[in-house]
C-alpha cells in the first residue's frame, strides 16, 4: 500500500472500445464511454486521476476462464465481418474480439499496477462487460468475463491466495458465479434484483463441493434503496469478508441499479454508489492492504451512469470537489 501522500487512483480506458459496435439502439453502446469521460471532466476529477494505458489480454489469459474453442469461435465470427448475435440480447461486430481482449487486459493491467505498488486502486471503464459470460458462451452483452480472468491472473502471476469479488450490478453475475462455485479461494458476493435477467442468483445458491459457502447471493426486490443496499453490505458482506480475509478485492461495478436506469426497478442514487464504494474500500483497507480494482459492468442511462461513476471515483480517489 502506498503512503497516504502518494495515494493514486488509476483510470483505464481505451479508444479500441469504440470498435465494439452494437448499433444506435442497443443499451450497451459506445456512448457509455463518452458519457463517463464527460462526467469526470465536468466534475473536475479527470485531471486528478492517474491515466494508465491498458494492454490487451492474451489468449492464454482468457483461457484461464474460457474454453479455447469458444475464444476461437468469437475471433472467427468477428473476422467474418458484419454484426452477429451470440444470444438474443448480445451483439458483436468485427471489432468486438479486439475490444474484448483489451477489456480483459485493462483489468489485468490495473491489478498488476496495484500489486507492483504503482497505484493504490483503479477503475476500468471497459466494454464489452463481462460478468454474464460463461465458460463457453456469450450472454447478456458479455463475451469474456473480465473480473474472473483477473482473479485467476492474480492467483497465477502474483500468488494471491484469497480473492473476493463484490458484484453490485443489478443483474446476477451468473458467469462469475459458475467460474468459481466449486473454488474456496474466491469468494463471490452478488446483490441483485430478483426476478430479473438472467434468472439465477437465489439465496440458496452458495457454491458446490469444496466451494460451498464461498458464494453469497443477496436478492433484492423492485424498489430496493440505498439504505437497503447499505444494510446488506454491513450485515452480510462485512462479516463474510471478516471471516474470509481476502488479499485482494475486485468489484463488478454495474450502475444499472440506479433509479433512472431503464433495465431494472431498484432505486439507488449516485450517492448510494459512492457510499457502497466507501464501505468496500474500508473492507479492503482492513483485510487486503487496500488492494482494490473496480470494473465497469452495466449502467445504461447515460446521465445516471456518468454521475454514478463520478461518485465512485470521487470516493476511490479520496478527492473532495
Amino acid at each position: 500500500m502506498l503512503p497516504e501522500t502518494q495515494h493514486r487512483t488509476a483510470f483505464l480506458t481505451d479508444p479500441v472500445f469504440r470498435k465494439h459496435q452494437t448499433g444506435w439502439a442497443h443499451p450497451e453502446q459506445q456512448k457509455r464511454m463518452t458519457a463517463i469521460a464527460a462526467g469526470l471532466k465536468q466534475a473536475g476529477l479527470w485531471e486528478k486521476l492517474f491515466h494508465l494505458t491498458p494492454h490487451p489480454a492474451t489468449v492464454q489469459n482468457i483461457a484461464a476462464i474460457h474454453d479455447l474453442l469458444y475464444i476461437e469461435k468469437i475471433r472467427l465470427a468477428c473476422e467474418e465481418g458484419g454484426l452477429f448475435e451470440p444470444d438474443d440480447v448480445t451483439l458483436g461486430s468485427p471489432g468486438t474480439y479486439e475490444a474484448a481482449l483489451m477489456a480483459a487486459g485493462a483489468v489485468l493491467t490495473a491489478t498488476d499496477a496495484v500489486m507492483d505498488g504503482r497505484i493504490s486502486n483503479a477503475f476500468c471503464a471497459v466494454r464489452p462487460p463481462g460478468h454474464h459470460a460463461e465458460k463457453d458462451r456469450a450472454m447478456g452483452f458479455c463475451f469474456f468475463n473480465n473480473v474472473a480472468i483477473a482473479a485467476r491472473h492474480l492467483q497465477h502471476r502474483h500468488g494471491i491466495r484469497r480473492i473476493a469479488i463484490v458484484d453490485w450490478d443489478v443483474h446476477h453475475g451468473n458467469g462469475t458465479q459458475h467460474a468459481f462455485e466449486d473454488d474456496p479461494s474466491v469468494f463471490y458476493f452478488s446483490i441483485h434484483q430478483v426476478p430479473l435477467y438472467p434468472g439465477s442468483g437465489l439465496a440458496n445458491e452458495t457454491g458446490i463441493g469444496a466451494g460451498t459457502g464461498f458464494t453469497m447471493n443477496v436478492p433484492v426486490g423492485v424498489g430496493a434503496t440505498d439504505n437497503d443496499y447499505r444494510r446488506e453490505f454491513m450485515e452480510s458482506l462485512k462479516p463474510a469478508l471478516a471471516k474470509f480475509k481476502p488479499e485482494f478485492i475486485l468489484i463488478s461495478a454495474g450502475f444499472d441499479a440506479h433509479n433512472n436506469d431503464p433495465l431494472a426497478g431498484t432505486v439507488l442514487t449516485e450517492h448510494g454508489f459512492g457510499d457502497l464504494t466507501g464501505l468496500v474500500m474500508d473492507m479492503a483497507n482492513e483485510h487486503s492492504q487496500g488492494r482494490l480494482v473496480s470494473v465497469l459492468e452495466g449502467g445504461y442511462d447515460l446521465p445516471a451512469l456518468a454521475a454514478s461513476v463520478t461518485e465512485h471515483l470521487r470516493v476511490l480517489s479520496q478527492q473532495r470537489f
